[in-house]
């Protein structure tokens, strides 16, 4: 009976000789070609050029990094060089973009305004990055209580009044930071920014990084899942080695992007705080102090204002416009 049943669902496979003929030129065309094995990087940059918005704002950025270092080399001025006789010219062949009251030329103090903000920008970024990942990474991977009590810690961060905190320690650190400056040669470079930026570093470290642990967090909640964690733990992976060399790897598109959008945040709240009058100390220039020192003499000079707020306006947009193309080129649901 069980041989009826086999007998009744066989089929019969009719081939002739000429079905193991080579197939035409015609038949070849009609097959689906399939693509060329490539890697998670080289599909995700070819993605990204499609994306004509995220390359253009991405020259921006590269023309501004330009003109920020080393454009001040080829000028024949420096940020700080007061011209007797030159204050208050309006754009001219010898000052592109003007001089301000004391007769600096504004041209190459864009370009040290643009340097300090991008340095900012990337600086701020790099702390995120470093606390949050590692910080979400370990809440993610021990879960349980450890979870628990990080996440808090988290949502407790997140309440605090960041611009507050940054104007308190503005004040509380000059002292301090102005007497250790002052005392050593080591913090030189670090002088020349002042406490105020000083500050905002310290800020970005202590407040910054939460959205960042989040994201990473919830990424390694999906990833310890995955069967290749669990060889690695039955091959004696201890928690740093599955941190460093399997989670963190495996997250490394939202690293990028949420890095990438986080330069632009950093850029304005230096902006903002300079603009306030307590971030890079003077005669050092930000994108920010330059917009706060033009108010002054708006109606008569608002070239001093237009420049830097240009540039400002144009940076915090091109990194936006190539965060959101990275996103979409990493993004493997995005994937034609």
């Amino acid at each position: 009976m069980i041989l009826e049943k086999s007998n009744k669902f066989s089929c019969k496979l009719d081939l002739s000789p000429e079905d193991f003929l080579p197939v035409t030129k015609e038949q070849q065309e009609n097959l689906v070609n399939m693509g060329e094995n490539t890697s998670y990087w080289k599909d995700a940059w070819r993605r990204l050029k499609e994306n004509k918005i995220a390359m253009v704002s991405l020259v921006v950025i590269l023309l501004f990094v330009i003109f920020s270092v080393v454009g001040p080399y080829l000028s024949p001025y420096t940020y700080d060089q007061q011209i007797r006789g030159h204050e208050n010219l309006t754009p001219c062949l010898a000052h592109p973009f003007g001089t301000d009251k004391l007769g600096r030329d504004l041209l190459v103090r864009v370009m040290v305004g643009a340097r300090i903000s991008l340095l900012i920008g990337v600086g701020s970024a790099f702390i995120v990055l470093v606390i949050g990942s590692i910080y979400g990474a370990i809440s993610g991977l021990l879960g349980g209580k450890v979870d628990a009590v990080m996440m808090r810690i988290v949502e407790i961060i997140y309440s605090l009044p960041d611009m507050l905190i940054i104007i308190l320690l503005r004040i509380v650190l000059n002292e301090p930071l102005t007497k250790a400056f002052d005392s050593g040669h080591a913090f030189g470079a670090l002088q020349t920014l002042g406490p105020g930026i000083i500050a905002m570093f310290i800020v970005y470290g202590l407040l910054y990084w939460v959205g960042m642990a989040r994201i990473v967090r919830g990424q390694v909640l999906q990833l310890k899942e995955m069967e290749y964690i669990s060889a690695a733990r039955a091959l004696g992976a201890n928690n740093k080695r599955l941190i460093f060399k399997h989670l963190l790897p495996n997250c490394i598109g939202q690293l990028v992007v949420t890095t990438m959008l986080q330069i632009p945040s950093a850029i304005f709240t230096e902006a903002f705080l300079s603009f306030l009058g307590i971030g890079v100390s003077k005669p050092l220039a930000s994108l920010g102090s330059l917009a706060s020192d033009a108010l002054d003499g708006i109606a008569s000079y608002p070239y001093r204002l237009i420049f830097p707020a240009m540039a400002i306006s144009i940076i915090i947009l091109a990194f936006n416009l190539f965060g959101d193309g990275l996103r979409d080129a990493l993004d493997p649901r995005l994937k034609k």
